[in-house]
């Protein structure tokens, strides 16, 4: 009979004690593999968010704030850009093209974003990915709604359906823009970003469903959104969030940075998104490294229950030890047995914990992606996530050569015979 086989039965006919502490093991080492998993996972979403923009202009702020609350929707901003602004520093020779962002309205907790075409046609995303309209087509009309495909999914919602926007940002807004319902022209492909999360609209249409009235500006068509040619010009923003800037070198980057840092006429901040995201990532730093510090303390809390586990047991078992001895059992076989149940405990608890671990990511998915935008990939442990496991079994080894020993030293002294 080998070892390992005995060390199984051993554990079995203690199955109340071993399973609390496979138990124990594994919330531990589902906890240090799940911080690490988020913070990967959180890394990679933001990092593949927005990948064609050379510049993030808006409205003079923390660089870090600006990033979040235009790029992922995190936040609200603190000003404006007022429109003259932007389209004095669109005309710049230096700028290839531009995407202007309107926020501050809402659809059942789902930003709305203003914008216009250029956002499809230069918005990048991953590996300078583009956007494409999955069903329907992009908005053309005043009242038409284009919908990211978290949106559509989370509500139900198809194209013809119609929806109306609140004002701010809450889930829950007391301020609806009743007058102006809009209807669902098209759906996005999924990203994995926050656009999946967002409702698109024409910046004629955010400016409409704030200073216009009521229906009395529109004709009666069959859409019942055409403006007319007489309350087109009043439809012109007086300003926006922010904007997305891409240049024709990437040489002139810091130029047109430090331009428009300096622009007279209102406090601009332009930033770089790479150069940002390294700022969010060393702020981010010590709370990352104080989450790994207290999961790594969990499992140690957890593999000193497993210690504290086999040092109670070894006294209650020398009569075991005994009739092992009497059947042939070397001392060493003893101490091998007790390692070979640490090494037993701490491998299954680290499979479980593995395990439900990607039990909790598929319920967390779909929370972490509607509320944050954060699209959790349920893929293979990587590396690192064995080299954890490998730490965690390895510590275990470890702290089973004390239980181990012990058993050892009590098999030379007691022999064949117990001692009390």
């Amino acid at each position: 009979m080998s070892i390992f086989f005995l060390a199984w039965k051993s554990l079995l006919n203690r199955r109340s004690t071993a399973a609390l502490t496979l138990l124990s093991l594994a919330i531990s080492v589902s906890l240090l593999l799940g911080v690490e998993k988020i913070r990967t996972e959180t890394k990679r979403t933001f990092n593949s968010t927005i990948s064609g923009s050379d510049l993030i202009v808006g409205a003079r702020t923390g660089p870090v704030q600006l990033l979040l609350y235009s790029v992922f929707h995190i936040g609200d901003a603190t000003n404006n850009i007022s429109w003259e602004s932007y389209q004095t520093l669109r005309q710049s020779p230096l700028i290839n093209w531009s995407i202007p962002l309107s926020l501050g309205d809402s659809h059942k907790g789902y930003r709305v974003l203003g914008t216009d075409d250029n956002y499809l046609k230069h918005y990048r995303y991953g590996r300078k990915q583009s956007l494409s309209v999955l069903q329907g087509s992009w908005f053309n009309d005043l009242h038409d709604a284009v919908l990211g495909s978290e949106v559509a999914r989370q509500l139900g919602y198809q194209t013809g359906d119609s929806l109306v926007l609140a004002h701010g940002t809450g889930r829950v807004s007391f301020v609806n823009h009743n007058d102006h319902p809009f209807h669902v022209s098209g759906v996005l492909a999924p990203t994995g970003t926050p656009v999946d999360q967002s409702i698109h609209v024409s910046l004629h249409a955010i400016e409409a469903i704030h200073s216009m009235p009521g229906a009395q500006h529109f004709d009666q068509g069959p859409t019942n959104s055409r403006i007319t040619d007489t309350h087109e010009a009043h439809l012109q923003p007086a300003s926006i969030t922010a904007a997305l800037i891409g240049l024709k070198s990437r040489v002139t980057i810091l130029q047109v940075q430090r331009t428009i840092n300096e622009y007279p006429h209102e406090p601009l901040l332009a930033i770089i998104p790479g150069v940002t995201l390294r700022q969010l990532w060393s702020l981010m730093g010590s709370m990352e490294k104080a989450l790994l510090a207290i999961s790594a303390f969990v499992v140690i809390a957890g593999l000193v229950g497993m210690l504290t586990t086999l040092l109670t047991s070894i006294n209650e078992r020398r009569r075991e030890m005994a009739i092992l001895r009497s059947l042939g059992a070397r001392p060493w076989h003893i101490f091998t047995l007790i390692l070979s149940e640490s090494a037993l405990l701490s491998s299954m608890g680290c499979a479980l914990g593995l395990a439900l671990l990607y039990l909790l990511m598929l319920f967390a998915q779909p929370l972490l992606n509607q509320m944050y935008g954060i699209q959790i990939e349920i893929s293979p442990p990587g590396s690192f996530e064995f080299s954890l496991i490998a730490m965690v079994i390895s510590g275990a080894l470890m702290l089973g050569i004390i239980p181990a020993w012990r058993a050892y030293r009590n098999s030379l002294s007691d022999g064949l015979t117990i001692r009390t």
